[in-house]
């Protein structure tokens, strides 16, 4: 189990990420534009750097739904790999089998 204060600054910067996804996109958009001014491309650059680290989607780290571990995670399953085999060895994940040969 992970530790609660990296689960909960994780789901912290998840929030913060949906709070400013617009802000950034519009911003982003209009420093990418090749058709504007370099003044005005400067300006949202800067504008974009003032902008909380946090915010960024790229800081949100996939973790585990039900243990919170941050490594080996299957992302269509949101779930460790650990988690992952607890369960299916329960009968709790429809169409998981243990392989035996």
């Amino acid at each position: 189990m992970a530790k609660k204060s990296q689960i909960e600054k994780n789901n912290r910067r998840k929030a913060m990420v949906v709070k400013f996804a617009a802000k950034r996109a519009e911003l982003k958009a209009v420093a990418d534009d090749q058709n504007r001014p370099i003044e005005e491309r400067f300006e949202a650059r800067l504008k974009l750097a003032e902008l909380p680290r946090n915010s960024s989607k790229i800081r949100v780290r996939l973790r585990c739904e039900i243990t919170g571990r941050p490594r080996a995670n299957y992302r269509k399953l949101k779930m460790s790999r650990i988690a992952l085999r607890e369960l299916g060895n329960k009968g709790l994940i429809p169409g998981l089998v243990k392989s035996s040969w």
